[in-house]
């Protein structure tokens, strides 16, 4: 008899955690949390909880190494990862880092990478305390792990948004996807033919924003000043779409988003028309821009109301229709989640 074959593929990322996590249990008192949302939470002191997580970049699933920097890799491998620490409406302290290294990095080549991180490291205020290398024979990987702290009534799960809550989103979305694609055309070019120097200058802000992601703890310290403590939260790594689809799910509840509210920069809405693409798919579903998806009290709404860089997005709601996209001629259509699978395809 055949032994059964699943595909990875036919799981897909997400539910390929909610396979391997079945039946694990939580044996220590101290674990709060596990897997589930962007950090675990874990007893701290009597104030706090701390927060661990990590990620793994890997040449060739998550990085190009023709086109992006070492010096901006090592710098965006810290900022994803307190990118979470953000999500959980915490402060990142300590990070481990992980190098799986080919020979044919110089020492050189791994001091370009460490001299991101410790831009980085020094742009979040957290120590590097500590990691491993180790050799690889099938290009380099990187792999972080952060702690950080929230206070116990601070902190934002993605399972928390009531009905009505108002949906915020920071920044801009859709420039990292689209700084992607500019940099693949222009790999595609030098091969085709190596005389050809890339055409960058017009797209320096998408480019920026794909090679080198700032993690918004910029807006996690004024959420506290202002006194705002999100009632849901997580970061957008895998696309708008996505991530309303998990504070939907954990919340038990629906999102609506209006079209004509989603942020979008002018040089990411002219990449996305030259490259034939709809640029509200690009801000659905391009990932990678590490914004802040949050939700807040109605309350809340004239304590955020003037802040240039948190835009009301939605709200969330019990209607029957579900998670849905409201046009901007009024019209009602499902939300469908389309972001990058890392399992899968896109």
């Amino acid at each position: 008899m055949a032994e059964q074959r699943t595909e990875l593929s036919s799981l897909g990322e997400f539910g390929l955690i909610d396979k391997l996590s079945e039946g694990l249990e939580l044996v220590n008192e101290s674990s709060q949390l596990g897997i589930g949302d962007d950090a675990a939470v874990i007893s701290a002191d009597d104030d706090n909880f701390g927060l661990l997580s990590s990620d793994m970049l890997l040449e060739g699933v998550h990085f190009d190494l023709s086109y992006v920097p070492l010096q901006h890799l090592g710098y965006k491998s810290i900022a994803v990862n307190v990118s979470d620490i953000a999500a959980m409406n915490g402060k990142p302290e300590q990070i481990t880092v992980s190098l799986g290294l080919s020979n044919r990095f110089s020492v050189e080549a791994v001091e370009a990478i460490y001299k991101g991180m410790k831009a980085a490291a020094k742009d979040y205020q957290v120590d590097i305390v500590g990691g491993d290398t180790t050799t690889s024979h099938s290009g380099l990987v990187i792999s972080i792990s952060v702690y950080g702290k929230v206070a116990k009534e601070k902190i934002a799960y993605r399972k928390g948004a009531n009905e009505k809550d108002i949906l915020c989103a920071t920044g801009d979305l859709g420039a990292a996807f689209l700084g992607l694609q500019v940099l693949e055309r222009e790999k595609q070019t030098f091969l085709a033919n190596p005389n050809m120097q890339p055409q960058l200058d017009k797209y320096k802000y998408i480019v920026q924003r794909q090679l080198k992601p700032a993690a918004r703890m910029d807006i996690i310290h004024e959420l506290s000043e202002k006194d705002v403590v999100p009632t849901s939260m997580i970061d957008i790594s895998d696309g708008l779409a996505s991530e309303c689809m998990h504070i939907s799910r954990n919340s038990g509840l629906n999102v609506a988003i209006y079209e004509d509210k989603l942020p979008i920069d002018k040089q990411t809405y002219d990449t996305a028309v030259e490259f034939n693409l709809d640029p509200i798919t690009a801000v659905l579903n391009g990932g990678e821009d590490y914004e802040l998806l949050f939700t807040i009290k109605q309350e809340d709404h004239a304590k955020l109301d003037t802040h240039p860089d948190i835009h009301f997005i939605g709200y969330m709601h019990k209607e029957q229709v579900g998670n849905v996209l409201i046009t901007k001629n009024g019209n009602q259509v499902p939300l469908k989640a389309q972001g990058w699978d890392h399992l899968g395809q896109k």
